[in-house]
């Protein structure tokens, strides 16, 4: 009867009848508890291998995923640093034209009405204690006591163009960067628990190898247009909001992704253009813009006459608060810019102005229907009307 017993359970002759024979050179806490306890080899045995080996690799695999999350968190808040502090060089250029315009307001020491001051009064309103300060601190260096409204005005519309543009920039190299680190990061945790759950990680490599090259055989066109979004984002080339010249279509921005970039025309046309595909970009909103004005006037009108109207009419603008804030620059009368014989005979005057970025279009409107009453006021007729 016993011998039968004995035969029912398998190896039950063979249980080990030592803590090392059933758990091993270097015993677990789980194994050695079980021993210390029934001094049950058998049992000690059945725990080491099905109990104490399965929670300690779950155990390291919890380990592997909290130390991914660990690193993604600190490498999030790193690349959120840096993109700060890289984009806070941006638009260098219209912070010198703040300057610019602080000084010009001061020199010229001209007074601001009330309509004029209430134009402004929102953004006065906005613009930080040691900014205000600033701004009619240039008067005091420049020895006249204009009040700073105009500057403010322009200082605060630049200061916000800025920090939108900024803010622009953060996100999407922010996004890009973050999504890199996600993917490496677990890329890494992801081979690490493979590792430790017994899988031979030389053929998956080698055949991850292989499906990559194939796949950036297939898909060249997609990795360009990766990468030229990526690049594109990092020199800051255009964002969303710029108008843009990509080819035969002109646009604002909508949209900017890494594969593609989306624009919509004037006439609404919305316009898909892959990143690529691009070889070259005109931005009309980088940085600063110019309102450029031609006038055809009479080819036997007196040029000088012409030019003081156009410079007449060009500072009463520039001495607008509200206008003011949209000219990075005073407006210049650059004179005859081209002569056509064809009759009627025309000779035409360019007026030019430094504008921010889109605000040049209004500006032209403006000027050209301030020009064409000075004329009208002056007695000068078009060139079609003086030939008949």
């Amino acid at each position: 009867m016993l011998s039968h017993v004995q035969a029912a359970v398998p190896g039950a002759d063979q249980a080990p009848t030592t803590l090392a024979g059933s758990c091993g050179d270097n015993p677990g806490l789980a194994c050695r508890l079980v021993w210390d306890l029934s001094h049950d080899g058998r049992a000690a045995q059945v725990t080491g291998q099905f109990v104490a080996g399965p929670v300690h690799l779950l155990l390291r695999v919890l380990f592997v995923l909290l130390l991914a999350l660990l690193i993604r968190f600190v490498a999030y808040r790193l690349i959120d640093h840096l993109t700060e502090r890289a984009t806070r060089t941006l638009l260098p250029q219209f912070r010198n034209g703040a300057a610019r315009r602080r000084d010009a307001a001061a020199a010229e020491g001209g007074q601001v009405t009330a309509a004029e001051a209430a134009a402004v009064a929102e953004a006065n309103n906005s613009v930080p204690a040691e900014e205000r300060e600033a701004a009619g601190g240039g008067g005091a260096l420049n020895g006249t006591d204009s009040p700073p409204e105009v500057a403010v005005a322009a200082a605060q519309a630049e200061r916000t163009l800025i920090d939108e543009r900024r803010k622009q920039r953060v996100r999407a190299l922010g996004s890009v960067l973050r999504s890199a680190a996600s993917v490496t990061i677990f890329s890494i945790a992801g081979l690490t628990i493979l590792g430790d759950l017994g899988i031979n990680l030389a053929p998956l490599l080698a055949s991850a190898g292989v499906v990559g090259i194939a796949i950036g055989f297939g898909a060249q066109n997609l990795v360009r247009d990766y990468l030229s979004g990526i690049f594109m984002l990092v020199e800051d080339q255009y964002g969303v909001g710029d108008v843009i010249t990509v080819g035969d279509a002109t646009g604002t921005v909508e949209t900017v992704t890494l594969r593609i970039t989306r624009l919509r025309s004037v006439n609404g046309i919305v316009w898909h253009i892959r990143n690529g595909a691009i070889e070259k970009v005109g931005n009309e909103s980088q940085g600063w813009a110019r309102a450029v004005l031609d006038f055809p006037v009479p080819y036997t009108a007196d040029l000088v006459t012409i030019r003081t109207l156009l410079a007449d009419a060009a500072e009463g603008m520039w001495n607008e608060p509200v206008w003011r804030t949209v000219m990075i620059e005073k407006p210049e009368v650059w004179g005859a810019q081209r002569v056509d014989m064809t009759p009627p005979p025309t000779v035409t005057m360019r007026v030019v102005v430094k504008t921010a970025p889109l605000r040049q279009w209004e500006v032209e409107r403006e000027m050209r229907a301030r020009v064409k009453a000075a004329l009208d006021a002056a007695g000068i007729r078009p060139p079609s009307a003086v030939a008949g």
